[in-house]
């Protein structure tokens, strides 16, 4: 939980990491328009698309990452192991880390295995995961605010 005594949490760091992914994913849903045919055509929108979808994940990283160290809970082995941890720490449901842990599977997929990227899977989690994005924007505001009421900087993120 998240009290007035957990000062270390550095808010400004979360508040501007999830400004900077509600931007990546309205970059993304410009990009979730294009038919199948229309985004295989254009090495741009894949590019954009491979970019985009690597940063906002790793911003997920990062807001669990901070959470995670200011809370001083228990140190994860795995970028996986994050949302675990988020979710026995009640910050985010349990069911909602195993969609977390995918998403930033996906993420090593997108910066390790780029040369044997299958197109169709970048496209398919285009087209079908970018409202996990602002799930984890909606569970970590109202962990905020749950623990800071009279906190202005959830109130300004919420």
């Amino acid at each position: 939980m998240f009290h007035e005594t957990d000062s270390s949490v550095d808010e400004a760091l979360i508040t501007t990491k999830l400004s900077k992914l509600r931007q990546y994913q309205k970059y993304l849903k410009k990009l979730q328009a294009s038919t199948i045919e229309e985004f295989a055509s254009d090495f741009k929108a894949i590019g954009a698309a491979e970019r985009y979808l690597q940063v906002a994940i790793e911003c997920v990283i990062d807001i669990g990452n901070e959470i995670i160290s200011s809370l001083q809970l228990q140190r994860p082995e795995r970028y996986r192991d994050i949302p675990y941890i988020l979710s026995k720490a009640k910050i985010i449901p349990k069911t909602f880390a195993e969609t977390v842990a995918s998403m930033i599977g996906f993420r090593n997929l997108l910066v390790h295995d780029y040369a044997s990227i299958n197109l169709n899977l970048v496209y398919g989690f285009l087209q079908t995961k970018l409202q996990d994005f602002e799930n984890f924007v909606k569970y970590i505001v109202k962990w905020i605010k749950k623990g800071k009421h009279s906190n202005n900087a959830a109130a300004s993120i919420g």
